[in-house]
């Protein structure tokens, strides 16, 4: 199911964290990847995958309705996810994140919107 929005190596790393985030609950890492509506205003910028559910995943969710917030996601979810002309989610394949997920999470709720 989650192949259809990462590449291995993002999968690998997205398990780790969730792997380092049970260990560590002050575990900030870097978003690792981000998936967006191509014909709306949704942005996700996720960290992690729950390796004992890895449907669901982590991050800073943004619906575009101006009020961002940090949590979990399921993917079966959001594989059904459509925007206002029917697209589906896509990767961003040239996102690469510049900073930790709680500065991305700060930036957002200053502006309202995902900024990356």
């Amino acid at each position: 199911m989650n192949g259809i929005f990462f590449t291995e190596a993002q999968r690998s790393m997205l398990l780790a964290n969730g792997r380092a985030s049970l260990e560590n609950p002050d575990f900030d890492p870097a978003p690792v990847v981000k998936l967006f509506t191509p014909d709306g205003a949704a942005t996700w910028l996720l960290t992690e995958i729950d390796p004992d559910d890895p449907d669901h995943a982590f991050g800073l969710c943004d619906l575009g309705l101006g009020m961002p917030e940090i949590g979990w996601v399921s993917l079966h979810e959001l594989a059904s996810v459509r925007g206002r002309l029917g697209l589906p989610i896509e990767r961003d394949l040239y996102f690469r994140a510049e900073k930790r997920l709680s500065a991305y999470a700060r930036d957002a709720r200053l502006a309202g919107r995902v900024m990356a």
